[in-house]
């Protein structure tokens, strides 16, 4: 049965599959996005070898039981465990990683060969502790041995900084030996709707898009919805809750991917306080840490794991880039779980028309339009157009100003001035907002390029009223056309 949203992915699977030669493939993509379910799905656990790493919250809590045994010893033992279960005869537990490898070899040696042999590796970033000489280790195992064998060795990985840097970049011996890379991005809206439905859990088109800025398109956290509850109370079980199941989500989602977890919580909380996000040097200052290597280590991990991205605002003459928060659960989760006190298990119900619900709403959809741009160029009929994406916030001591939340440039001259409202109804183009969208479009004619013009977008829920003022857009899309 094919994984919903995941056709693609299944297929270059199984072309590495039925590939003549061996092939090394890395999977990617934030924790709890479906990774492993997507091999084991395609492969029907059909493996010759599988082992996952012990992640740093298992080993923390292995150690606290075993304080003789170091991280490594750990984790090689955890490793033998595997070679046993896939028919290993007895043996020691090896004492470094060389040697597990060589015990690895030993056992893919003893399978049938007149077929392609498979073997998952699941979390490798993992393995690769401190002093483990773990790469070192697993070149020899491919360029050594693998590599002349009929094999598929599919390695996967949530630190997605390590997986690009450590592997598919490598500078070493593993340098070019990636034939294949996966990147698993989390559902779009319209693949959580199909997902949903298939656990015949029924919603309406609002509650799809509220479902997508609560928990991202991660299958995981989708999964855990009850089709007997509404979305407000599936939210108050799974956050709010007696042993919640979210409520400590985010701590263990950082602790699992980064290995400077603590800075990466801090630079994402700084940039959850203010939509527009901040440059790099008033980031640095706000959350009072040195602009060094550190820090850049961090950024960069969290603009390749999706948490964030850099931009430049169109307005900067400086040419200043910006970062910005745009994952949705962290958005959530920081807005109204962290370092929640009430003890009222039913917050999201019962404050669901509340002022800061409702301005939580717009922030999260705009960050559901930015990561459909594709759909929306779609909905707009430039799918095969060059575009550029912005945002503006103009600021004059002499004239009005305005914010731009989104903003298309394409490359036929036509720039798109997309106006987000998500409402519970039909949006009312009044005369105060037609003024506002004068103002907005004339700020944002100065700085645009002469021989371009400017189309006005409404992206809302359930489209606009009829009025004297509804030809202020000239595209108006809806939450149907985004998640059909």
């Amino acid at each position: 049965m094919s994984v919903i949203g995941r056709s693609l992915e299944e297929k270059e699977l199984l072309n590495s599959y039925n590939s003549s030669t061996s092939e090394l493939v890395a999977v990617y993509g934030r924790r709890r996005v479906g990774k492993t379910y997507l091999i084991d799905n395609t492969f029907a656990d059909s493996f010759d070898f599988k082992h996952t790493g012990l992640s740093p919250i298992e080993l923390n809590s292995l150690k606290t039981k075993d304080k003789n045994k170091t991280i490594l010893e750990l984790q090689l033992q955890h490793f033998y465990h595997s070679l046993k279960l896939y028919g290993m005869k007895e043996n020691k537990i090896p004492s470094n990683w060389l040697e597990a490898f060589f015990m690895l070899e030993q056992l893919l040696d003893s399978k049938e060969k007149n077929r392609k042999l498979v073997v998952f590796i699941d979390e490798l970033p993992w393995l690769d502790t401190k002093k483990s000489l773990f790469i070192t280790s697993f070149e020899s195992f491919w360029n050594g041995w693998a590599n002349g064998k009929n094999i598929l060795v599919i390695v996967c990985g949530s630190a997605i900084s390590w997986m690009t840097n450590a592997l598919i970049n490598n500078h070493g011996g593993l340098y070019g030996r990636v034939t294949k890379e996966i990147n698993v991005l989390p559902l779009n809206l319209s693949q959580c709707k199909e997902l949903l439905l298939s656990k015949h859990i029924n919603l309406s088109d609002y509650d799809i898009a509220q479902t997508y800025m609560i928990f991202g398109g991660i299958p995981y956290y989708l999964n855990y919805l009850k089709r007997n509850l509404s979305l407000s109370q599936n939210v108050d079980s799974l956050f709010f809750g007696n042993n919640s199941i979210l409520a400590n989500e985010f701590d263990r989602l950082f602790a699992s991917t980064f290995n400077d977890d603590e800075l990466a919580k801090k630079v994402v909380n700084a940039l959850s306080e203010k939509k527009i996000g901040y440059t790099r040097n008033e980031l640095a200052d706000k959350i009072k840490i040195s602009d060094g290597d550190r820090f850049s280590k961090v950024i960069n991990s969290l603009i390749v794991s999706g948490y964030i991205v850099k931009y430049k605002p169109l307005q900067d003459n400086e040419k200043k880039l910006y970062f910005k928060l745009i994952d949705p659960f962290c958005l959530f989760y920081l807005s109204f779980v962290k370092n929640q006190t009430s003890l009222d298990k039913s917050l999201f119900s019962a404050n669901a028309s509340s002022q800061k619900i409702t301005s939580w709403r717009g922030i999260a959809f705009e960050n559901v339009c930015y990561n459909h741009i594709p759909q929306l160029k779609a909905v707009l009929g430039i799918s095969g157009v060059v575009t550029n994406h912005y945002s503006l916030v103009y600021q004059s001591d002499s004239e009005k100003g305005a914010q731009i939340d989104l903003i298309l440039e394409r490359n036929d001259n036509i720039v798109h001035l997309c106006e987000i409202k998500f409402y519970s109804n039909v949006f009312v183009q009044t005369k105060e907002e037609h003024i506002k969208l004068l103002n907005k479009s004339n700020v944002l004619s100065k700085f645009i390029k002469r021989k371009e013009s400017i189309r006005n977008v409404l992206i809302t829920t359930y489209g606009l009223k009829e009025n004297e003022y509804q030809w202020d857009y000239d595209h108006v899309i809806t939450l149907e056309d985004l998640i059909q």
